[in-house]
């Protein structure tokens, strides 16, 4: 039905090590952040870096191996855009010299959001709206983050992934499983940029309301709730079995929650694939970083299976299987 062909990505130059944030925390230590969340450091973006300059950067990237017109639609992931409006899709068309009969279309979400546009570009293979989509996931969360927030600071980082999702005649019809539940929303929540005034500073921090507050006990909580039942629903969906996925990718939010998942799932360890050591949790463009990776180093054979889940901000969660 579809298949990822492409993938690439862009990390900022900038780069937040561990030992820069010992320097401004002195009572953490770079070895002790390391053990703590898997990360020694992640990619920064600079005052004029935005979504849309990460995003030209990766797909520019990606056009290298690829024929920029034959692409019919962007999908376009991020919560951190260059405008109200207009969206960052249609500038990113005009910037990338893309073809003007073409579809693009923001989409707001966060940890999951590889997974949902992938999701929305089936439907949009499946209806014959599309052939080739050009899927970005990019995001400057750090932009979000107060520079006294030393737990937030010592986990996110800014990265923008471009990949090309096509229609495949030959490709197995595995199914999505998606998952929403407004009721957390104010667990992970930038309260001010937009147009509700009547908010307050967060009372665990005291950070100003248009900082990202992250209230991480229930981000886990949440997380070990939902996303074993979901790795079930995947696998009972597509008429699976944990023996025939070949790697489990997650979305890297950071290794204590992701070693705690596995374990509570049962995957086997030399299934399961952990990469944000050196860039952080980059919201949704963890998981096609991962796969990126995993393909350069060789990891991916023809006809692997590969299941995908993202989960976190909103609250929101997805999963389907990949086959390479």
């Amino acid at each position: 039905m579809i298949k990822v062909s492409k993938i690439e990505y862009y990390l900022p130059e900038k780069v937040l090590t561990n030992e820069h944030l010992e320097k401004e925390f002195p009572e953490w230590s770079s070895d002790r952040i390391h053990e703590k969340v898997g990360i020694r450091q992640r990619h920064i973006s600079s005052d004029s870096e935005t979504v849309l300059e990460l995003a030209v950067k990766s797909s520019e990237k990606l056009f290298e191996n690829y024929d920029r017109n034959k692409v019919d639609f962007i999908l376009f992931c991020t919560q951190s855009p260059d405008y109200f409006l207009p969206t960052t899709a249609c500038i990113l068309q005009d910037r990338l010299g893309l073809r003007r009969n073409i579809g693009a279309i923001d989409f707001n979400l966060g940890c999951s959001g590889f997974v949902y546009g992938l999701a929305f570009a089936k439907g949009l293979i499946t209806a014959g709206i599309a052939k080739s989509i050009l899927l970005i996931t990019s995001e400057t969360y750090t932009k979000h983050i107060n520079p006294k927030d030393k737990a937030n600071r010592s986990i996110f980082g800014d990265a923008s992934a471009s990949v090309i999702v096509e229609k495949d005649e030959n490709a197995k019809d595995y199914h999505f499983c998606l998952g929403t539940d407004g009721s957390g929303a104010e667990n992970l929540i930038v309260k001010k940029g937009a147009f509700k005034t009547d908010f307050e500073l967060n009372s665990e921090n005291n950070f100003e309301p248009e900082n990202l507050y992250m209230n991480g006990p229930e981000i886990f909580n949440f997380t070990i709730d939902n996303v074993p039942g979901l790795v079930k629903e995947t696998l009972e969906t597509n008429g699976l079995t944990m023996d025939d996925i070949d790697h489990f990718v997650f979305h890297q939010a950071n290794s204590f929650m992701l070693n705690y998942l596995r374990k509570k799932t049962k995957i086997p360890a030399e299934k399961f694939y952990i990469d944000m050591e050196y860039t952080g949790n980059t919201v949704s463009a963890t998981i096609p970083i991962a796969l990126k990776n995993m393909l350069d180093k060789g990891m991916l054979k023809e006809g692997d299976r590969v299941l995908i889940a993202g989960f976190g901000v909103g609250y929101s969660w997805g999963a389907t299987v990949l086959e390479i």
